[in-house]
């Protein structure tokens, strides 16, 4: 986990990690199913098994580059939490990359929301990470309601995310 972000602080350590959901490939999946179709167009103009084979592998081939810039976008963009920090990497394109950097300390709330039938078919949704500075919103987050609980529980254990009511009532249960 280290490797994608290496600027940590000496003492800070990776608690969770998390991408979006390879949804947002999708773009790229289509382009690579178009260019495999069209690759079988020599086969189809000559119906000779060698322009079937040529063309199915030059279809793959040009498929691969076309859907590499949104595999990049899709690995390279992470959302890394440690016992410090909540740390954002958006990778757009080849050569542009983007960070933003938010004190585990200023977050006061997590949510997310499941709307669709896509997003409830394919599991993924939005995140609201709520700051003191404003919202920082991800979407297509991938199972957002288990990534939403991860991170109630990292900001739980190091005691940035105040109590819930659900919280004091079973204290002060426990107290009685």
């Amino acid at each position: 986990m280290a490797s994608i972000y290496k600027d940590l602080y000496d003492d800070e350590e990776i608690q969770m990690m998390f991408r979006k959901h390879p949804v947002v490939m999708r773009k790229g999946l289509i382009l690579f199913m178009f260019t495999l179709l069209l690759g079988m167009v020599p086969s189809l103009i000559e119906p000779r098994m060698d322009y079937f084979y040529y063309g199915l592998a030059g279809g793959f081939l040009l498929g691969v580059i076309v859907m590499l810039p949104s595999w990049i976008y899709w690995y390279f963009s992470v959302y890394i939490v440690t016992d410090q920090r909540f740390i954002q990497v958006t990778q757009r394109g080849f050569f542009k990359r983007s960070f933003a950097d938010i004190g585990i300390h200023q977050i006061q709330s997590i949510n997310y929301h499941i709307m669709g039938l896509q997003e409830t078919v394919l599991k993924f949704g939005t995140i609201v990470v709520q700051t003191y500075l404003g919202d920082n919103t991800i979407y297509d987050v991938h199972h957002p309601e288990k990534v939403a609980k991860e991170l109630n529980q990292v900001l739980r254990e190091f005691g940035s995310v105040t109590q819930t009511p659900d919280d004091a009532s079973t204290k002060a249960s426990h107290e009685r």
